[in-house]
């Protein structure tokens, strides 16, 4: 901090902070190069590779495949879990109990009349929106380059 002008126009900057600004340059530039796909909102809930667009994530209903077969991605990463399933139970859940209290209120329908109507719109609506939403999330993991977590181990001895 000698408050001296460099090359780069900036005072006071030494080899540390250079080190850090190319850092973020370049994770920045390669934020950017993954941001030039195609969108993961349009390639995952039509089921396509979150980088190319083009080759098919699944190879059955909800069975990822390992690789895309266009691009070669390693889809091996691809870990939704339970969050789509989840996501759907709430919203569906939501709509179906919404419609159910409003038709038992306005028509007093059997209860058979109930299970007829909702149990198979509930199992059409989870089946549904299941495929779209697990290659969201996908698309997503993709796009943000989300990882399973890790503990930080530089074997400093220091336990954070």
């Amino acid at each position: 901090m000698n408050g001296e002008q460099g090359e780069d126009g900036r005072t006071g900057g030494d080899a540390a902070d250079d080190h850090a600004g190319s850092h973020d340059e370049s994770h920045a530039e390669s934020h950017a190069e993954s941001q030039a796909g195609p969108s993961p909102f349009v390639t995952g809930l039509a089921g396509r590779c979150p980088r190319c667009g083009e080759g098919h994530v699944f190879k059955g209903f909800l069975d990822i495949r390992d690789r895309c077969e266009v691009c070669g991605l390693d889809l091996t990463f691809a870990d939704a879990a339970d969050g789509p399933a989840v996501a759907i139970m709430f919203v569906v859940g939501f709509l179906v109990v919404g419609m159910a209290l409003v038709v038992e209120l306005a028509y007093q329908p059997p209860i058979w009349l109930h299970m007829v109507i909702w149990i198979p719109l509930i199992v059409i609506l989870s089946l549904g929106l299941l495929r779209p939403l697990k290659g969201l999330t996908i698309a997503l993991q993709y796009v943000n380059r989300a990882r399973e977590g890790r503990l930080d181990d530089h074997g400093d001895g220091d336990a954070a």
